[in-house]
């Protein structure tokens, strides 16, 4: 598994403000979003390319196109929040929605939604702000591989060791794109230092 920890002083500082016990929910989906988008960016920064013509109001010169656009899927609820950052990048992108819950005696992922548009050898940007056991982002790699994509990138905001560990032992040819890996989880399986429950921050609740 290729993970990717974009170091970048904007990332960091947004980051910073994410995890400040006092931002309130308008400001957290503010930050959410334009370090959703930092991180699509760099996931992108791979994606195979066409060389074409443009014209330009002067001369005719070389310009290049994406070779086709992924497919967002974010894990609801919090992945929702990094959703409008991939559609302003990609504006074509086709989205599904996977719902997953997590118990939090066992801190396993329950699924109780999933609309995905066709997926066979499409490029799916899989959006989950918080890696932490790793549950629910091997639980979704499971349900988009039934339909055989060619490519999945994980976005998240923060992961915890554990479930980077989780995820490339269920889904080795997953690519990971975070901000930051943070120290590990605590008795609740919840990232520290982390950002407590992203959802709740997210849609204040």
């Amino acid at each position: 598994m290729t993970v990717t920890v974009v170091e970048h002083p904007l990332v960091a500082s947004l980051l910073t403000s994410l995890r400040d016990r006092t931002t309130p929910p308008s400001l957290f989906r503010l930050l959410t979003k334009r370090l959703a988008l930092a991180l699509a960016l760099e996931a992108t920064r791979t994606a195979a390319t066409t060389g074409c013509l443009v014209e330009t109001p002067l001369a005719t010169t070389e310009g290049r196109t994406l070779d086709g656009v992924p497919v967002a899927v974010p894990i609801l609820r919090a992945g929702l929040g990094m959703l409008e950052a991939v559609t302003e990048l990609l504006p074509d992108v086709a989205v599904g929605y996977i719902g997953l819950e997590r118990d939090h005696a066992t801190f396993q992922p329950t699924a109780y939604y999933s609309k995905l548009p066709p997926l066979q050898g499409t490029w799916v940007l899989l959006l989950d702000p918080m890696l932490a056991t790793g549950g629910s982002a091997a639980a979704a790699c499971d349900a988009l591989a039934l339909q055989h994509p060619g490519r999945i990138t994980l976005l998240s905001v923060v992961a915890a060791p554990e479930g980077l560990r989780h995820l490339g032992k269920r889904h080795p040819a997953v690519e990971v794109v975070t901000a930051a890996i943070d120290r590990g989880l605590d008795e609740h399986a919840y990232i520290v230092p982390g950002l407590g429950d992203f959802g709740d921050r997210l849609f204040g609740t």
